[in-house]
């Protein structure tokens, strides 16, 4: 069960990681694009204004 885990974690961080890359042109942010994309995970559960601008990324 544990690689199954760990497969699954590395799948929703990578779709994670590549839909706000891909949405980042609809987020207030203008620099800095590789780090929020690195530590989208981090971010979303400290920052509120960060979970705004994610689900605008998400959402094209």
């Amino acid at each position: 069960m544990g690689p199954l885990l760990t497969i699954v974690l590395l799948a929703v961080y990578g779709v994670g990681a590549w839909k706000f890359w891909t949405g980042f042109h609809r987020t207030n942010f203008s620099q800095g694009r590789l780090q929020l994309t690195l530590l989208w995970p981090l971010f979303l559960l400290a920052n509120k204004a960060y979970r705004e601008n994610f689900n605008r990324a998400l959402k094209g």
